[in-house]
């Protein structure tokens, strides 16, 4: 819990009956949220409960419908960001907004830039002014380097140095740990924990149960759009939170039987990979994954895992190696050559990799199958054909909106996520039906941004495909889901797997040591 002193005199933030309609669709209805001075107030939700629209509305990127803000007491018209901004606002974007090729000085200053000589850019005032303010914060990142240098946990803080640069008294962090790493996690706390000792109040958008109960200090929870309740975060449980924000109890374990593993689906010998640098990420990997089974691969983020996925999928040259599925080499293979093989992939990045962000959900539902003839006719799309298919996912996979003609770049990433793994799951068995071998999925952080009902949903999935007789790769930086999901765990470690174990035999203690590179076991 956040040992601050929170002063309750004094309301940073109030939002009155918040309603927002986009058309005949109501985002928010009726929702009302008070910040204190000092507090960490979480906003928790499903995906889809309207947790963003919220936010933007109090930063000023979209108009409310109807309601009411008030700041420190004053009644404001937020018309845009800019004017949130000057009540003290700011905003980080669960996908940031910082120029790459820029450096982390250049990116905070932007647009506010200090100047010198009738005009000219004071670069040496802007790297000062960012040290001290880096300082001040406990926010330590180097101001000459450039964005696209920097880890992914360096460009947050860079996000919230832009918004602290600006003069932000109360701020919005939308899904901030959803691309970080267990130890980025732990400094992001950190830094929220700082900020609110020197009398900042910060709202989370998130629907990660633990780091609430870490960092929280209420909680308003809202689902499907409406306003459910808001409470102190030390007088409730995780199930508490979970059961408020989905509606019905929530199973946190997997209910699976014991798993009957068969033929070797994906056999991976010796293989290495290297990476943009020119050195081997993964090297001399090797690994079977059976028919029936779930191989989870469980390792310290930058081991190997992004650069071994994608060389299975054929997104990246290996160097040398086997890798066979079904007894059939798709080493080096094109990603159209490995799918009609077998392989279907749930990607990490969902929007470099996974969807088409300016097509519809029924465009992206038939990426890899638009030429079949069920969906086309002598070169000409069948738009009925493609819609029916994306209403079928958007109903078995409960995407929101349920509407099969929305942009990808519309909907919440949770429901983006939704759409590929819907995508992928009925490609695995229309393939399956029409080849009958079995095929391989590869989940690569899989429930990533996707809240605990949704989890659940994922983790039958797997099961499901488990069950049916195909083989289930899943790589996750998230221990407790690996150890959960999977029959047998791998463990990577500078590119090799040091070890594979039992996951109903072992424990975080022993996979810790084995991935920090320790004894391993076979």
């Amino acid at each position: 819990m956040n040992k601050n002193i929170i002063d309750y005199s004094q309301k940073v933030v109030e939002m009155r009956n918040i309603t927002k309609k986009f058309g005949d669709f109501i985002a928010n209805d009726n929702i009302n949220l008070t910040v204190h001075k000092g507090e960490v107030h979480a906003l928790l939700g499903e995906n889809g409960a309207g947790k963003s629209t919220l936010m933007n509305i109090l930063y000023g990127l979209y108009n409310p419908t109807s309601g009411e803000i008030y700041i420190n007491g004053e009644l404001v018209d937020i018309s845009n960001p800019n004017v949130a901004i000057s009540k003290g606002i700011g905003m980080v974007h669960q996908h940031f907004m910082l120029v790459q090729p820029f450096t982390v000085a250049e990116n905070i200053i932007l647009g506010t830039e200090p100047t010198k000589n009738g005009g000219a850019l004071d670069i040496k005032k802007a790297i000062e002014d960012v040290k001290e303010i880096s300082s001040k914060y406990g926010l330590f990142v180097d101001p000459m380097a450039k964005v696209e240098d920097i880890t992914v946990g360096m460009q947050q803080r860079v996000e919230i140095l832009k918004a602290l640069y600006r003069g932000a008294e109360t701020l919005i962090l939308d899904e901030p740990t959803a691309v970080l790493t267990p130890q980025e996690i732990t400094e992001l706390i950190n830094i929220i924990r700082n900020l609110t000792e020197q009398g900042k109040s910060v709202i989370i958008i998130t629907h990660k149960l633990k780091e609430i109960k870490a960092i929280a200090d209420h909680c308003t929870v809202i689902r499907r759009g409406k306003y459910i309740d808001t409470v102190k975060v030390s007088e409730v449980t995780e199930n508490d939170l979970a059961e408020m924000m989905v509606g019905r109890e929530v199973n946190f374990k997997v209910d699976k039987e014991e798993a009957k593993p068969a033929s070797t689906v994906l056999k991976i010998d010796n293989l290495v990979v290297k990476d943009s640098r020119k050195i081997n990420v993964v090297d001399g990997l090797s690994l079977e994954v059976k028919a029936g089974e779930i191989l989870g691969i469980a390792g310290i983020d930058g081991n190997g895992q992004s650069e071994l996925v994608e060389a299975i999928t054929g997104l990246r040259k290996a160097e040398s190696g086997i890798v066979e599925i079904n007894g059939q080499t798709v080493f080096n293979n094109t990603p159209k050559q490995i799918f009609q093989k077998g392989i279907k992939n749930i990607p990490e990045d969902r929007h470099k990799r996974g969807l088409v962000l300016d097509y519809t959900v029924a465009e992206n539902v038939v990426l890899q199958n638009y030429k079949k003839p069920e969906f086309s006719k002598n070169g000409i799309l069948i738009p009925e054909a493609i819609n029916k298919k994306a209403q079928e996912i958007i109903e078995r996979f409960d995407v929101r909106p349920n509407d099969a003609n929305a942009k990808a770049r519309g909907l919440s990433g949770g429901n983006q996520q939704k759409i590929i793994i819907g995508r992928e799951v009925t490609n695995i068995e229309a393939s399956r039906e029409n080849s009958h071998e079995p095929q391989l999925l590869i989940a690569t952080q899989p429930t990533r941004g996707l809240d605990v009902g949704a989890i659940e949903f994922v983790h039958k999935s797997l099961v499901d495909q488990r069950d049916a007789g195909n083989a289930v790769l899943l790589v996750s930086l998230e221990l407790d889901e690996v150890m959960n999901v999977s029959d047998r765990i791998a463990v990577i470690y500078e590119g090799k797997i040091v070890g594979i174990v039992d996951a109903k035999n072992t424990n975080e203690n022993e996979l810790g040591m084995m991935m920090a590179g320790g004894d391993s076991h076979e």
